[in-house]
């Protein structure tokens, strides 16, 4: 098949206040190359109204009517997504007609995993319809729904994609890929179609949430209040006997299933060091559930910017984590890449989602398409 291009969108739950938006060209098995990337600002107005969303969606839990909100904040995201999806198109110097496929993944505002007996629920805002509307181009939206609806965890969804990666780097199992956003994910592939992938435990919003609690801004920059406390090894072992961290994959989190609580009555710089340790620790346990421990992790979200975290991995994970920049990824693009990646499978009726990555009854083509 023909690769063309085609836009990502992601924005996290963390919140940090921008869409990311990159430009892939793909024929959704393969990336023939990587085209532009930029993180587009949110206004203001539409920040706070998400974070808002964000508090009356854990208040819904998916139980009665949806709140009120998630359609102001649907309309609100959708309209700023597509101005940026416009503003980056032309800044790269195409036209929305050079773009086969634009791939907007929404907000995710709550996740439940599915349990026994108990299928599970995912809801991310964001209308495909007004989209494709607006910019005049296909859209592929809802990635998790179908998936979820046929009993899979619906996450993580970077597997096709981060295989896609790794064929160029590790055909033997020896590397995998970590994403550290709100949750960390990571991805293992043997090199001969064998992929797994599942949530290892939280990332950065805890810890995210515990530096806003005490007023002292959005994250950790660059891991220096972690690195002047102590780890509270107590607590630590304590959180290490969370039985989410041994059970089987495949598995997923939502952004709030691991919290700052898990810090409280710490110092805010020993809670902030604990908190950082959990996350590298869970992604060791991770690591050990896998077919086979890999020797190297490429590391591609936000959470690769904080020394504390690498460097705490490389210790309580054991395993040498670097940056994806080290192989000439962008390590801020690939999750806005990979639903790029995801739209093309979408457009192509491509499978998205697989029995070891989220434990769907089989491959599953999923996501919708607005054009």
């Amino acid at each position: 098949m023909e690769p063309i291009w085609a836009v990502g969108l992601m924005t996290g739950t963390v919140l940090d206040g921008n869409i990311d938006v990159a430009l892939l060209h793909t024929d959704g098995e393969r990336v023939e190359r990587f085209g532009a990337y930029t993180l587009a600002p949110y206004d203001q107005a539409v920040r706070d109204l998400l974070e808002e969303t964000l508090a009356e969606a854990r208040k819904w839990n998916f139980e009665g009517p949806e709140p009120e909100i998630f359609g102001r904040a649907e309309d609100a995201l959708t309209r700023a997504q597509s101005a940026a999806v416009a503003d980056f198109v032309k800044d790269a110097g195409l036209s929305l007609s050079d773009i086969g496929v634009v791939g907007f993944h929404g907000q995710t505002v709550l996740h439940r995993a599915p349990q026994p007996g108990r299928l599970g629920a995912t809801r991310q805002l964001g209308d495909g319809e007004l989209m494709a509307k607006l910019l005049g181009t296909k859209v592929a939206y809802d990635f998790r729904s179908a998936d979820v609806r046929a009993g899979g965890q619906g996450a993580p969804l970077a597997a096709a994609y981060h295989s896609a990666l790794l064929k160029g780097v590790a055909q033997d199992g020896s590397a995998a890929i970590l994403n550290l956003g709100g949750v960390g994910n990571v991805t293992w592939s043997d090199g001969k179609g064998h992929v797994v992938a599942f949530d290892t435990g939280p990332a950065n919003a805890p810890i995210n949430d515990w530096i806003k609690q005490h007023g002292l801004g959005d994250m950790d920059r660059d891991g220096l209040i972690a690195a002047s406390g102590h780890v509270n090894e107590e607590r630590l072992a304590k959180l290490l006997q969370h039985p989410y961290l041994t059970a089987r994959f495949p598995k997923s989190l939502d952004r709030f299933d691991f919290g700052a609580s898990m810090a409280d009555g710490l110092s805010l710089e020993d809670g902030a060091a604990t908190l950082t340790a959990f996350t590298a620790s869970a992604v060791g346990k991770a690591l050990d559930l896998l077919p086979q421990r890999p020797e190297r992790l490429f590391v591609s979200g936000g959470g690769r910017h904080n020394p504390t975290l690498m460097r705490m991995l490389a210790k309580l994970a054991r395993v040498d984590a670097q940056p994806a920049e080290t192989l000439g990824w962008r390590g801020d693009a690939v999750e806005a890449e990979c639903f790029a990646f995801l739209a093309v499978r979408v457009l192509r009726n491509m499978p998205i989602s697989f029995p070891t990555t989220t434990g769907a009854p089989e491959p599953m083509t999923g996501g919708r398409l607005a054009a």
